[in-house]
């Protein structure tokens, strides 16, 4: 039985040691330090295989968050910690507009930091150039149903508190593009044409940079929104795609 064991351990040890190799090699040969576990996160790299992990790992580090949008040139005002017991947040920020960027609408919400981060990736790599490659034209508004509120989850008066009870989530209704048209979550998910299709490719954008992503898939209660989150479990733990 001990042989057996050791047998087992050995055979666990030489896996590990390979699939590290292998991940190493990976990164190291197409030069992607984002698709290395190791790596520390840069917002100004495209999107890699740990990317979402490395963002979500940012909840509760606002220090280091803060420092990842002062290093990409993000312009943003730290907000002061609110809330209490389980609706109590610390890392909470408000982006400022700038000049090229997709405004958030209304501009008073404040995330906490890697929702935003997460953001910020999610437009330059996803929203942006899927807009372009459908549209030929940028998004210039982001509409939202806010982030912080210090709820249950859907609403229930028992159970676990959402992830908008610690502004760690936010939740998007549509987009608005340069020239003044809206492509809607409620109104433009249904169907098979261009709408439908620029919906779909942010949402599955999404899932590799949020904890949790859920759309009008998943229930009638988000059929007129993405719900976007950064869970502390998407460091370490499954992540949800819907």
């Amino acid at each position: 039985m001990r042989r057996l064991r050791l047998i087992l351990l050995w055979r666990v040890l030489v896996w590990s040691a390979v699939l590290l190799l292998a991940l190493w090699a990976y990164g190291w040969i197409r030069q992607r330090p984002q698709d290395l576990p190791w790596t520390d996160l840069d917002l100004g790299q495209p999107v890699g295989l740990f990317t979402g992990r490395k963002l979500a790992a940012l909840t509760g580090d606002s220090a280091r968050c803060q420092a990842l949008l002062d290093r990409a040139g993000i312009a943003y005002v730290a907000m002061k910690p609110g809330g209490a017991a389980q609706c109590a947040y610390a890392d909470a920020v408000r982006l400022q507009a700038e000049r090229g960027t997709i405004a958030l609408v209304p501009d008073a919400v404040a995330p906490s930091c890697p929702v935003v981060a997460a953001l910020k990736l999610w437009e330059w790599q996803v929203v942006q150039p899927a807009a372009l490659r459908l549209y030929g034209q940028p998004v210039r508004t982001i509409r939202h149903l806010g982030s912080y509120s210090c709820r249950r989850l859907y609403g229930r008066s028992q159970g676990n508190y959402s992830e908008h009870a610690t502004a760690d989530a936010i939740d998007i209704a549509a987009f608005i593009l340069k020239d003044g048209r809206q492509v809607s979550v409620r109104e433009d998910w249904v169907g098979k044409g261009r709408d439908a299709a620029f919906l779909r490719m942010v949402r599955d954008g999404a899932c590799g940079l949020f904890s949790t992503v859920l759309s009008p898939d998943y229930n009638a209660a988000h059929r007129d929104h993405f719900h976007l989150d950064q869970a502390e479990r998407g460091a370490t733990g499954w992540r949800a795609c819907r």
